[in-house]
């Protein structure tokens, strides 16, 4: 399938309530990093919401990787296109996953994304791997997932390291 002009894909997304979710509401939409963007939506979202409780917020995370799997593989079918760019339900969950690990403070929100998107970016080994081999919805969520594990490491040793300094 050719890729769908942008203007047609925006009235496809913004009709469609499975494409309006894996565009994460449209911001998939922008036409520069969109995975930044969705990232960044994920932050202002975890900003607006209540704090909540650790097996709350890993209830919402992997019930949003199970929904993501379904939501991103429908709408990369649909689209025609193996995890579209524009396709950012995964980087909202994964950005999720890294916010859930990090005091609930702007500066480690803000390390958290830079790490994720630093992961995400980079894709270092097995990320990568799991990026080429795997398909459907759990390849286009994996990816994130892993990546979101790796910025997780490095955001809990900084804050680690940050408590043991002076």
């Amino acid at each position: 399938m050719t890729a769908v002009p942008r203007r047609e894909l925006a009235r496809i997304v913004l009709r469609d309530p499975v494409h309006w979710l894996a565009f994460g509401g449209g911001v998939g939409l922008l036409p520069l990093a969109p995975g930044t963007w969705g990232s960044a939506l994920a932050v202002a979202l975890f900003w607006l919401a209540p704090p909540l409780a650790p097996l709350v917020h890993a209830a919402l995370v992997g019930g949003g990787f199970v929904l993501g799997c379904w939501v991103c593989a429908t709408s990369a079918r649909r689209l025609g296109v193996h995890d579209h760019a524009g396709i950012v339900f995964d980087e909202i969950v994964a950005m999720w996953a890294v916010l859930a690990l990090a005091p609930r403070q702007p500066a480690w929100s803000a390390i958290a994304f830079l790490a994720f998107r630093i992961m995400d970016v980079w894709k270092p080994w097995p990320i990568r791997e799991a990026d080429h081999r795997i398909g459907g919805g759990l390849g286009i969520m994996l990816d994130d997932a892993l990546a979101a594990a790796f910025a997780a490491v490095v955001v809990s040793s900084l804050w680690k390291l940050y408590a043991y300094l002076p």
